[in-house]
């Protein structure tokens, strides 16, 4: 499968499985990819009263989001190490919700921190 028929293949995937797509993928490569402004700041999004940060597995699927408010976004990887350094904090203190793998304009599978760290800790027990 080429890499272009893989973006394609997962985008059209139902949330949940573009979910677990999204946690086997960070636990094999140890990074994942956001969106950031020219500040650095990470790309947020408002859906019924709670802040979301999208959080996606290779740049190439940022692609399908980066246009309206965020068309001047660039993607940005960053290592396990630098989001639980970098992002986690930030997420805790303004209880910010995780929306993993949003496809244009439809949300990804939306989760708590503490859903999220679960889910990717049980995950990467596998390779240890």
């Amino acid at each position: 499968m080429t890499r272009k028929q893989e973006i394609e293949n997962v985008s059209v995937l139902e949330p949940m499985n573009r979910y677990r797509y999204f946690i086997k993928k960070i636990a094999d490569y140890e990074e994942l990819w956001v969106l950031e402004n020219g500040n650095g700041d990470a790309a947020i999004a408002e859906v019924d009263n709670h802040v979301l940060i999208p959080f996606w597995s290779a740049s190439e699927f940022t692609e399908s989001c980066r246009k309206d408010e965020w068309a001047e976004y660039q993607p940005a990887k960053l290592s396990l190490e630098e989001m639980e350094k970098k992002l986690f904090p930030l997420i805790r203190e303004k209880n910010y919700l995780i929306d993993v793998f949003p496809v244009g304009d439809r949300s990804g599978f939306v989760v708590t921190i503490d859903e999220f760290v679960r889910d990717l800790c049980e995950e990467l027990e596998n390779y240890a």
